[in-house]
């Protein structure tokens, strides 16, 4: 043990190690405890977390802190075993398989099939494809159910019942927790990418609270995307591509946020701050992800991020080619966000006048009512063409929506220039 720390550090520790540690733990209890019991899984991973909260601010942090939370998990499940009944199973054989799997002396080399394993079963097909998404942010990532709800832009009674019926259904049907066969892959990787890819974006645009980034989320996602493109067994091109996209974005990180939290936009980042070995990384896994015949909207979206990358200003990006991309990703995904990312395009390759054109139909779609970027996008765009009082409304209007503290100053800051306050 290290000597005592304060509780705002151990505090701040145990919510990274939440973020970071969680899933894992929560996959190894299940394994040894078998995917019927993932409730109680998920419980004593808390339990052990919570335990470190009291307990490592007086006795100071372990020099292994994920391998004490996860003994104390180990302990916590043998108690629960111990305590309760558990209908047609050999209790002593559960208490044995806990006590021999999660032993301090296994071997570290099957958490990350541990990981994945939980990740793909919550993605079975056999569950409802509106709860698969649901469940795995939630045990295998570590989001609450609030944070689900606005990743999935959805009622937190209603994911929270998906949730409980997904667990539910894993008992019924007695669903494995292990890798699936190669004939099963297909049915469950776009879930899984599905997940990581919205678990990223909280991270990278937190859609709530005091931050703009939480980080934490952003190289969870990372992680265990990379997880899946090194597995042997289970990684495909589209998975690459993913990684791709992760990694162009999270090397933009150090830039995205001011010493002060406040937001920079892409055109406003100083690119020496950028991450320039994840950029070299996300060349490679684009690369990679060529080897398919399969083109998927992470291919798309990651080539689109890789001519960002290769532009040394923003006034050198190759906005053609981007909306080119566009083009293209509208045929794979036409959705009102690309549609409006891609309007956005148009505007800085040929002016704000064509931009706003471009916008113009995306008034009458209902998911984009309350999306501030189209307002904030629309707003610039009448700046530029001498229309502020139509600039102004549009901002007003984008500040009218759901915004995290750092995204409501930037636009309040450009409302406040506009009116030349």
């Amino acid at each position: 043990m290290t000597a005592d720390a304060d509780r705002g550090g151990v505090a701040g520790l145990v919510d990274h190690l939440f973020r970071q540690q969680a899933g894992r733990l929560v996959a190894l209890v299940a394994a040894a405890l078998g995917p019927r019991h993932l409730d109680l899984a998920e419980e004593v991973v808390q339990d052990a977390l919570v335990t470190a909260l009291h307990t490592w601010p007086h006795r100071g942090i372990p020099d292994n802190p994920p391998a004490w939370l996860l003994q104390v998990a180990r302990h916590r499940a043998v108690d629960a075993i111990r305590r309760r009944r558990f209908q047609d199973e050999d209790e002593t054989a559960l208490e044995a398989a806990v006590a021999t799997s999660l032993a301090p002396s296994r071997g570290a080399g099957g958490d990350m099939d541990a990981e994945l394993a939980l990740v793909f079963m919550t993605c079975h097909p056999a569950l409802p494809a509106a709860s698969r998404i649901a469940l795995t942010l939630k045990v295998a990532c570590g989001l609450s159910v609030a944070e689900i709800a606005r990743a999935l832009l959805a009622d937190e009674a209603a994911i929270a019942q998906r949730i409980v019926r997904a667990k539910r259904q894993i008992r019924d049907h007695q669903l494995p927790l292990a890798l699936p066969e190669a004939g099963e892959l297909g049915e469950r990787l776009p879930s899984v990418l599905e997940a990581l890819y919205l678990l990223f974006n909280e991270g990278y645009a937190a859609t709530d609270g005091d931050a703009l980034v939480r980080a934490e989320l952003c190289f969870e996602a990372l992680r265990l995307a990379r997880l899946v493109a090194a597995h042997r067994d289970v990684s495909r091109p589209e998975t690459h591509a993913l990684a791709a996209l992760m990694l162009f974005q999270a090397a933009r990180l150090p830039a995205r946020v001011g010493h002060a939290g406040d937001l920079h936009v892409l055109e406003q980042q100083d690119r020496r701050l950028w991450e320039w070995p994840l950029v070299d990384e996300a060349f490679r896994e684009l690369e990679a992800a060529t080897t398919g015949t399969r083109l998927t909207s992470y291919h798309v979206q990651a080539a689109i991020a890789a001519v960002h990358a290769s532009a040394p200003t923003f006034a050198d990006t190759n906005w053609l080619r981007i909306v080119e991309l566009y083009d293209e990703l509208m045929t794979i995904a036409p959705t009102p966000v690309v549609a409006l990312n891609r309007a956005v395009a148009i505007g800085l390759c040929r002016g704000p006048a064509h931009g706003l054109n471009a916008l113009a139909p995306l008034d009458r779609e209902a998911s984009l009512e309350r999306y501030h970027l189209l307002y904030s996008s629309r707003a610039r765009f009448l700046s530029e063409v001498g229309d502020a009082s139509g600039a102004a409304d549009n901002y007003a209007r984008a500040l009218s929506c759901q915004l995290s503290k750092p995204e409501r100053r930037f636009l309040e800051v450009q409302l406040t220039r506009l009116r030349g306050d």
